[in-house]
């Protein structure tokens, strides 16, 4: 096909990065069948960073104060990114989770 053509074009200019294209190409093909705003823009996080994303958006919505002083500084994160991932679906890509919606 053409962009697997163009993939591998690219890939001979480049190497050292064919293998993270590879990665990113795989990503794609499994997230889109999953977002469907994927081609306009969508969340996609690493499973290891899920916590810091949930608390993130919590700030960057106003749910929580940014400077997180007391109270707010006792919130169970990890709760509340378990909580969060009900909205988000989990793709599974050379081992690694990801999580979209």
């Amino acid at each position: 096909s053409y962009t697997e053509d163009l993939q591998a074009e690219w890939a001979a200019e480049y190497p050292d990065e064919a293998d993270e294209l590879r990665l990113w190409t795989k990503v794609q093909d499994e997230a889109e069948g999953y977002a469907a705003d994927w081609h306009y823009g969508e969340s996609l996080i690493l499973d290891a960073y899920f916590v810091e994303y949930a608390q993130d958006l919590a700030e960057d919505i106003g749910a929580v104060p940014k400077d997180l002083t007391w109270p707010a500084s006792y919130i169970d994160w990890d709760a509340g990114a378990d909580a969060l991932m009900g909205d988000y679906t989990s793709i599974e890509v050379d081992g690694l989770t990801y999580w979209t919606r």
